[in-house]
This record gives structure tokens, sequence and C-alpha cells, in this order.
């Protein structure tokens, strides 16, 4: 099962989600694979040293030789591994645009390592670009965090259209797993009333547990750790080991 995590836009917890699931569903004992495809690189920087990275997806995704299993890095989780991001992927945009595989490429270059893990979580960049195209034609499912705010559901109508866009032709199996609403502050009115809008608009698709505003959350990445091993009895932690039961369950 492969779960590209998107939202074209940024600050949503994309990081956080992808960060935490892969944590979450590594702890159950599934040989799971963190790929980040972000060139901010945080999901990279939450469990390894960027220093220590000499090779990243933009080198598996520009050349020829190198394989896919020749950038995948341990974590410090057991049954965790991480396929790391390095700013340099901020290029790959340019250099897929016109060719003929561009939006096959990760596809063609996991083919072979993907049947080693239980689980692959995918964490893409806040746009609709040629990197977050590839993430979903190498998915089985993806994963939509949206913000308990105003603007929830602002750009949702083209992520949308994207993902019927790539059923179409490029991957037929994709499937909407479902929207995860997070950063949600339970005290205010507004996230309730933006709650109830979400939960119209999506219906069954959107999954009960909610993730809520923790100091502790955003903590977590500059220690290395994520939330299980850095505040084991946080709400977060509670949050997300409850979203791993949930998104098991629907698959």
């Amino acid at each position: 099962m492969i779960i590209t995590v998107a939202n074209q836009k940024g600050g949503v917890g994309k990081t956080t989600t992808a960060i935490n699931l892969s944590a979450a569903v590594a702890n159950k004992g599934n040989k799971t694979l963190l790929i980040d495809l972000d060139p901010q690189a945080n999901s990279t920087m939450s469990y390894v040293d960027p220093r220590s990275i000499s090779r990243s997806m933009f080198d598996v995704l520009v050349s020829e030789e190198l394989g896919f299993n020749d950038v995948i890095v341990p974590t410090p989780l057991p049954n965790l591994f991480l396929a790391p991001s390095k700013i340099a992927l901020a290029k790959l945009e340019s250099k897929l645009i016109g060719e003929m595989d561009g939006p096959f490429r990760l596809k063609d270059k996991m083919k072979d390592a993907a049947t080693e893990y239980d689980y692959i979580f995918i964490d893409t960049p806040p746009t609709l670009g040629m990197i977050t195209v590839n993430a979903m034609v190498a998915s089985t499912h993806v994963l939509v965090p949206i913000q308990s705010s105003y603007f929830a559901l602002e750009g949702t109508d083209d992520l949308l259209e994207t993902i019927e866009k790539i059923k179409a032709r490029p991957n037929p199996n994709l499937q909407l797993l479902g929207v995860v609403i997070t950063m949600h502050d339970k005290r205010t009115t507004l996230a309730r009333d933006i709650h109830a809008q979400i939960g119209q608009v999506f219906g069954e698709r959107l999954f009960n547990t909610v993730i809520t505003k923790s100091i502790r959350l955003e903590e977590s990445p500059a220690y290395k750790e994520s939330i299980f091993t850095f505040a084991p009895k946080s709400s977060g932690a509670m949050e997300y080991y409850s979203l791993s039961e949930e998104i098991l369950s629907r698959v």
C-alpha cells in the first residue's frame, strides 16, 4: 500500500502527518518506508541529519544508474526507513517537464523496492506540479490533510480534479483514502463550524479522528523524533495512533 499525503496548500500539516503516521504504522510491526518528495526536506530532517545524506530522491529520479534502494536509509525507529530529500529536488520539475516518462519516473524507479515494504508514505510539496503527480501515479491511495481554518476548502477542487485526471489515465487504481482535519482548535466556534463544513463536503471520506493543535507536535521534529517517542502520552500521539487505526481499518 502506497499513500501519498497531498494538499497544494502549505502549512496544513502534511509533513507532520507523514512523519507520525509512518511512525505509528511502523510501531505496529509493519516494515514502513517514508519517501520525502518535498524539496524543503522537513521529513528528512525530522529523522536524520541532512549533512549525513550524500544521495537523495533527486539523484534517484534523474539518474539512470542509481537504484531506488541506493538512497534508502534507516531511521532511529525500528521498521521505519527513509528515502531522503534535499533542496536539489526543487530542480526536478524543470527536468521532467516534456519528458515522455516524466509522470512515471517515481513509479518506474520504485517498482521492485515497493514490494519490500508493507506500507509506503510519500510526503509531497505544497503544489500540484510534476513532483506531486509522480507521487500520485506511483500510489494506491491519497490522504488529504485539511487545516481547520477559514480558508480550509480553498483549492480542494483543484486537488480532487488532479486526482480524477490521474485516475482517468496514468493510474486508474488510485483511490482517495480520506480527508483528515489538522491543526484543529476545538475551543473556537469557527473551528467547529469549519469541521462541520468539511464534513458536509466530504461525508464518509472524512476521518473521525481530528488532529488538534499541539506544541508537542511542533517540537518533536526538532529533536529528530516522532511524537510517539518524544511525547508518547500527549494528545498528538493519541490522535495519530487513532488515525493510523482508522487508516488500517479502511484498507
